[in-house]
């Protein structure tokens, strides 16, 4: 079914003065001025060494001018290490980047929004090769594949003119799944040395990324541990590690919390520290809302300054990419739920994820602690907003994709200008960009050469069919 936007029920700016969303919350070394919390997207604005460019700082200087309470910067890679216009965090070099960033984010909302950046570790994915080439030159060939007296040559042949039913018969899963998807390493592939080595690596460099951070001058950081990547791996009830990080819930707890241990030990008690986890998995086998609430218990107990909760996007029920391409986590079922779509089962998309931050509130509150719940999944009105905040679902509402399509419509609402928000219609056109490394723009306004950028000119994409910025919207 297609379900229709709900009533917005804007304010009038009296209401935005006296409601829950307008009001300033304690998130940690900071206050926020506001509830209103837009969460990290990757624009894929950044160079290919990973450093801050125009187009990164004119993104999120065009979010600040919406004044949202907590602004978070894009998954920021930790490791020094390529991996394409994608941001990062990794050496010394990107501080000056960074600090412009910064810099920018403060002028732009005259000093109203906080700003965090999320630091991300994720492992290797390979594109989806052709089946001549993964046959006949990536396929490691062992005894499995041999028949008595066969060279490795005659081996590739012989794979090479099989069926799909009998090639499927004769590799391994995982060696069929390189085939069909490319292949992904996985945090429980502790034969290879460098992935065994994970809980001694990667607290240091979460450590020396969240210290970069600081220096920079953010107002703290997201560590993500949800979703696709390494932490959140590590968090699955899929970890079956047998070295003490995985297996049981406390295994599986351990490199999050001594991740956290070394960021806190790093920057001190006087620095904002919080984590985006998940909430469901949704995947086969995957943690649910009760290994959640374990997890968030014991990282707040921890000392996490908040939790922001998410779910699903996970490659494991991914769509199989096209030769060329590499597994995309948000376009399966998980991914679906992850960024609901006017498209999907009931009850809708719109605040379909609150019960989660709803359970893991509760558990957190009965534990005695007041760490600060952000809450996110097709918010994108005042009323569904405030309704979350007066029930107890969360403490701060995130809204992603209602934020593309109007970075002003938290100033248009606190300033009683609701009926001028251009609302988000969750059709995951950004999604489709996303998926294809192009940069992200909204299908509401990246067609729209009627107004010119604060800079007086229009950016474009790099095909020149899209405009890059939002229009500009005067007060």
């Amino acid at each position: 079914m297609r379900h229709s936007l709900p009533d917005p029920d804007w304010p009038s700016a009296q209401e935005a003065a006296g409601s829950r969303l307008f009001s300033p919350l304690r998130v940690g070394s900071f206050t926020a001025r506001t509830r209103a919390w837009v969460p990290a997207m990757v624009p894929w604005r950044a160079a290919e060494d990973g450093s801050v460019t125009p187009e990164v700082l004119a993104w999120y200087g065009r979010f600040a001018e919406g004044r949202p309470g907590v602004l978070v910067v894009e998954a920021t890679g930790i490791r020094d290490i390529a991996s394409g216009p994608l941001l990062r965090i990794g050496h010394e070099r990107y501080l000056p980047g960074l600090r412009r960033l910064v810099e920018t984010v403060r002028e732009r909302s005259e000093g109203r929004t906080r700003l965090l950046i999320q630091l991300i570790d994720f492992l290797r994915i390979r594109r989806r090769p052709s089946r001549e080439r993964f046959l006949g030159e990536f396929l490691e060939i062992t005894d499995a594949h041999r028949r008595p007296g066969e060279d490795e040559a005659a081996v590739r042949e012989r794979l090479l003119a099989a069926s799909d039913v009998e090639l499927r018969r004769l590799l391994s899963p995982r060696e069929w799944e390189a085939l069909e998807f490319g292949a992904r390493e996985r945090v429980t592939d502790t034969h290879l040395p460098h992935i065994a080595e994970l809980p001694r690596i990667l607290p240091p460099l979460f450590a020396d990324a969240a210290d970069r951070a600081r220096r920079a001058g953010f107002d703290g950081v997201e560590l993500h541990y949800a979703h696709a990547y390494t932490m959140a791996s590590f968090l699955s009830r899929t970890n079956t590690r047998e070295d003490g990080y995985g297996g049981s819930l406390e295994g599986r707890l351990r490199l999050p919390l001594e991740v956290y241990a070394a960021v806190r030990e790093r920057v001190g008690h006087d620095y904002t520290v919080g984590c985006r986890l998940l909430g469901d998995e949704v995947i086969e086998g995957g943690s649910r809302i009760e290994d959640a609430v374990a997890y968030a218990r014991a990282l707040a107990a921890a000392g996490m300054d908040f939790l922001s909760i998410s779910k699903g996007g996970k490659f494991e029920d991914a769509r199989r990419p096209r030769v060329g391409e590499a597994a995309y986590p948000y376009t399966g079922p998980s991914g679906h739920e992850c960024m609901p779509t006017v498209r999907i089962a009931a009850p809708g998309p719109f605040g379909r994820n609150l019960p989660l931050a709803r359970s893991i509130r509760r558990a957190v509150r009965g534990d005695g602690r007041r760490t600060p719940i952000v809450a996110a999944g097709g918010i994108g009105s005042f009323a569904l907003a405030e309704k979350a905040l007066e029930r107890g679902d969360c403490d701060l509402v995130a809204a992603a994709r209602q934020s593309l399509a109007d970075p002003d419509w938290w100033r248009k609402m606190e300033l009683g200008r609701g009926c001028e928000v251009r609302r988000c219609e969750y059709t995951n056109y950004c999604e489709g960009l996303d998926q294809r490394h192009k940069e992200v723009t909204c299908r509401l306004w990246d067609r729209d050469w009627s107004r010119p950028d604060a800079s007086g000119g229009i950016s474009r994409s790099r095909d020149g069919r899209r405009r890059l910025l939002p229009p500009p919207w005067t007060p």
